[in-house]
């Protein structure tokens, strides 16, 4: 028995084999009746629009990341929240050094604007120019978001420490 390989199936250059799949593919699609495209040819004149790299023009150039932060928001509904979070920010600049001075923004829930004043006298004030307040913070965003003003006092101080309390007579025994 010999070893010998039929001149046939000798091995070929790889590269020619390559060479010949690649040809026996083209005459197959060819066949089927598929016809020759490159990179470069073969698009449509309203795909080369649109996918156009000029200056100015909306092609493949990168959107500014505004558009996508604005679709972001929109989409999770966080706008009316980023909205507020802006105005408090900006807080002595919306409602003016003196107001900003004697009250702070606590927090916005469902139209509800609850600020918290430095004294009982200054929370006295501030219900009176609740209206005033709202239609500034409103003027502020463009559209009518803060329907209600709540504004609360300065807290009395609590002796309470940590989360249990027992009933009694409490800080009262302490100076007697």
């Amino acid at each position: 028995m010999t070893d010998e390989i039929p001149p046939d199936s000798a091995p070929k250059d790889p590269h020619a084999m390559a060479r010949e799949a690649m040809e026996r593919a083209r005459a197959s699609a060819r066949q089927r009746g598929a016809r020759k495209t490159s990179a470069s040819r073969g698009r449509s004149a309203k795909h080369d629009a649109r996918r156009s790299t000029e200056p100015f023009t909306s092609g493949r150039d990168p959107r500014p990341m505004s558009d996508a932060v604005e679709t972001l928001l929109k989409r999770m509904g966080w706008t009316e929240q980023v909205e507020v979070a802006a105005v408090t920010a900006r807080w002595r600049e919306v409602v003016g050094d003196q107001i900003a001075d004697h009250c702070e923004p606590l927090g916005f829930d469902e139209g509800k604007l609850t600020v918290r004043a430095s004294s009982t006298a200054w929370a006295t004030q501030l219900t009176l120019m609740a209206g005033q307040i709202r239609h500034r913070i409103n003027e502020e965003f463009g559209r009518d978001i803060v329907g209600e003003l709540v504004v609360l006092g300065p807290t009395a101080r609590s002796w309470v420490k940590g989360p249990r309390t027992v009933p009694g007579r409490g800080p009262r025994d302490t100076y007697g």
